[in-house]
């Protein structure tokens, strides 16, 4: 695939890093904030659709301070919630049509396990929201479990859900085709750009430390910097930035949980959540992780908050492996970190601000937004362009969560 340039600055650095200057819009249509994975699709939905789209980026890119980064995300139809399952039949589509146009095996198909106990009220909402939504799944319960899949030890009153659709995406390259088809479409990228301050009105201007942006429509996807980015605005929603701790696991015998075995993706619904990939970045060594973290600071994210709650989770998580992944060395060989930006009920918030029409927000996506993001993106477009929501946009309103406005600040 031939990378698309970027833009920085004004300038667009070709793929030797030579610089052309390029011509800017007086006032683009729209400026989206962040180039995270939901951040790349809403331009690249913008920019399909005809709109003059900057998007800015406050690091240089590529980089790995956020919560895009990374070899791999799990993708999959089992979710809890309808409107997730209903979703993600519009995301494989997307997801096959990117990888088609950029010429990229983006999404790798395994299956997916869903683990809990027999009890377990998730699972049977996961069953529910899967045959709402027309997809297909196969129940598994303890003795099954056992048989196909020898290689995991659970007690005997845990069944599990298999989505024979779940799969890898490969989170890299996902994130630069979607960047590159955004450029592709006329758009525009500034990295190394952070926004420094935000004037509203019918034409909002973007200060950022390096220049100054107007535009008509504004949209604010900027991950774990959303609440230092929405307070001056007025906004202060319930959201939590965590470090995440990513942790992999070397396999005792190699290939044992490997992706060419055909070992699924892995959720345990049991509370708190674990999730697992099948080896694939490192040869021989296992993903296995815990879906949440300690609350922290997004520009100190490995400070002693982080550090301490990694420790505890490294603990938690050893103790896990030995109980449940006998196939696994029971220390993770290699410990790398991301962040989450949670919202209370795990649901996004895709909407409107409520005083400035023409500002856009996308935040809080749980760590569970990456497989939706062409999804996202395109709704978050049509609130952009004025144009019918294609789902109900109630469960991602700000207006769930009381008491989010604040007293204006200065802006």
């Amino acid at each position: 695939m031939r990378h698309a340039s970027f833009q920085t600055g004004g300038n667009q650095i070709g793929p030797v890093g030579s610089k052309v200057r390029v011509k800017m819009a007086e006032v683009w249509d729209a400026v989206v904030v962040g180039a995270g994975i939901e951040g790349s699709a809403t331009a690249f939905h913008l920019a399909k659709n005809g709109c003059q789209t900057l998007l800015i980026e406050q690091f240089p890119l590529p980089h790995s301070r956020g919560s895009s980064h990374g070899a791999s995300r799990i993708i999959r139809k089992a979710y809890v919630q309808q409107h997730y399952a209903q979703m993600m039949k519009e995301a494989y589509p997307i997801w096959e049509q990117v990888q088609q146009e950029t010429g990229t095996q983006l999404y790798m198909k395994t299956g997916g396990l869903m683990v809990a106990p027999s009890s377990s009220q998730q699972l049977d909402q996961t069953e529910r929201s899967l045959a709402g939504a027309g997809s297909k799944f196969e129940r598994l319960d303890s003795d099954d479990l056992k048989l196909r899949f020898p290689n995991l030890s659970f007690p005997a009153d845990y069944r599990a859900i298999l989505d024979p659709e779940a799969g890898v995406l490969k989170a890299d390259k996902a994130l630069r085709c979607f960047q590159d088809l955004f450029v592709k479409y006329g758009g525009r990228i500034c990295d190394e750009e952070k926004v420094v301050r935000i004037d509203p009105g019918d034409v909002v201007t973007v200060h950022t430390s390096k220049s100054a942006y107007k535009t008509r429509r504004l949209l604010l996807l900027p991950g774990p910097w959303a609440g230092k980015l929405l307070a001056p605005l007025g906004l202060q929603p319930p959201l939590e930035p965590v470090r995440i701790s990513v942790l992999y696991w070397r396999e005792k015998q190699p290939d044992t949980y490997a992706l060419k075995k055909g070992f699924p993706v892995f959720v345990d619904h049991t509370l708190p959540h674990k999730y697992g990939l099948p080896s694939l970045e490192y040869p021989g060594i296992y993903k296995l992780c815990f879906h949440s973290g300690p609350v922290i600071d997004p520009d100190n994210r490995d400070g002693v908050a982080g550090s301490h709650g990694n420790q505890e989770i490294v603990r938690m998580m050893c103790d896990y492996v030995r109980k449940h992944f006998p196939g696994l060395e029971s220390v993770p060989a290699i410990q790398e970190s991301c962040m989450y930006t949670n919202t209370p009920d795990e649901d996004f918030i895709l909407d409107r601000h409520p005083q400035y029409r023409n500002i856009i927000i996308g935040v809080g996506f749980s760590g569970h937004g990456f497989k939706l993001a062409p999804v996202v993106g395109k709704l978050l477009c049509e609130l952009a362009m004025d144009k019918q929501p294609s789902y109900d946009m109630t469960p991602f309103s700000l207006s769930r969560f009381h008491n989010t406005a604040t007293p204006q600040a200065k802006l």
